[in-house]
């Protein structure tokens, strides 16, 4: 029995200063003045009608991603917040992320987006070496990535993550750990740390920079890293993430579990978990903030519908919770995609007998040390 999961809220702003050479998500370098009332508009419009989708059930986190989120004033996100409240049930104290730009930080502004109900800041430092972020193609230097953190700081935010890159153009193992060393000074709560990767339809895919190490200095980078963070008391809970006790992204947590969030803004995707007709739907709106703008709120804004069959199932939940440290339960892989503990039992057999899971008594599952280095290779076997 398919049985809804959590369910989180994602919200995406679209517009950002400059586009970065490596970037392959939806966002779009502003022009001009940006219409940020009219895209609130739209946002309620655009939860409007997704509500049938979810009536009754609770939030239990919002995420405003990017693009560039913190270029939106707080007056935009408290009106969001409020609308969004009217309209849904939110659970008490829930976790309110919004993406920062250091580049974009203001002073006095963090103050007010605390105050509109967000509770926890990402910050999109990727290094601390001016250097690495000129070749980026950032828009801050560290100077201004440290004066962000700590005008967030003085605000009162202590929940807040920094996005850290490695194996960046021209980085050695040195610099990969000083950038490590200049996080641990800000005292965050939660660090994200992440290959650089070439994506397709990015300025790096089609032009790489010069003097990106090679893929045995970049392991280096990683086991050293990781050695780095555990050390400073960080919990490697997530393949690129780490957190004190007690601080991992509850946003992101229910991603990998296979849980349920409603995506609206531009080029949005959300995934919905229908009880009554035991399906499980995936939707996602048009990507261009413009026809996202004049359509938001009817069907032309929904770029597609997709319901996830379920032989497809056991790749799709194997794809996120596998990324997790703590693995699954086979119980709640029941319930999240409606299907029995025995629509996997061969290929867990075969990732067990490879060293890459282990099957532990009360029927969790759990990736080793091995299965961890060859995580795709593990979500393959599973492929309908």
């Amino acid at each position: 029995m398919l049985i809804p999961p959590p369910l989180s809220l994602y919200v995406h702003l679209p517009w950002c200063v400059r586009k970065c050479p490596y970037c392959d998500f939806n966002s779009h370098q502003g022009k001009g003045a940006l219409p940020f009332e009219d895209y609130i508009d739209a946002l309620i419009r655009d939860l409007d009608q997704d509500l049938p989708l979810v009536w009754g059930r609770t939030v239990h986190s919002v995420f405003f991603g990017g693009g560039t989120p913190s270029l939106f004033p707080p007056e935009a996100i408290d009106r969001f917040l409020q609308a969004a409240a009217a309209r849904l049930r939110f659970a008490p104290g829930l976790e309110v992320t919004l993406e920062t730009n250091p580049g974009t930080a203001e002073h006095g502004r963090f103050d007010r987006y605390l105050a509109a109900g967000v509770n926890r800041i990402s910050f999109g430092i990727q290094s601390f070496d001016d250097g690495c972020l000129q070749r980026l193609g950032r828009i801050h230097d560290s100077r201004e990535a440290e004066a962000a953190v700590k005008l967030a700081q003085d605000a009162g935010f202590d929940n807040f993550n920094l996005d850290l890159m490695y194996a960046l153009p021209g980085q050695t193992l040195a610099m990969a750990e000083h950038d490590l060393e200049r996080a641990f000074a800000l005292q965050p709560a939660h660090v994200s740390h992440y290959q650089l990767t070439l994506e397709p339809n990015t300025i790096f895919f089609s032009r790489p920079p010069k003097g990106l190490p090679d893929d045995d200095h970049a392991w280096d980078m990683q086991a050293h890293c990781q050695a780095l963070l555990a050390a400073a008391g960080f919990d490697h809970y997530e393949v690129s993430a780490y957190a004190r006790p007690g601080r991992q992204c509850a946003h992101n947590l229910n991603y990998w579990r296979f849980g349920d969030y409603l995506g609206i803004g531009a080029g949005a995707h959300g995934k919905i978990s229908l009880g009554a007709d035991q399906s499980i739907q995936r939707r996602w709106k048009i990507k261009h903030p413009t026809r996202y703008l004049e359509t938001a709120g009817t069907v032309e804004a929904i770029g597609g519908d997709e319901s996830i069959a379920p032989a497809q199932r056991p790749f799709e939940y194997m794809l996120n919770t596998l990324r997790l440290r703590e693995g699954f339960r086979l119980i709640d892989f029941s319930a999240r995609t409606g299907l029995a503990a025995d629509a996997i039992a061969m290929p867990l057999r075969e990732a067990e007998a490879k060293g890459w899971l282990h099957l532990a008594a009360d029927g969790q599952v759990i990736p080793t040390e091995l299965g961890r280095r060859f995580t795709n290779d593990v979500i393959e076997l599973f492929l309908a």
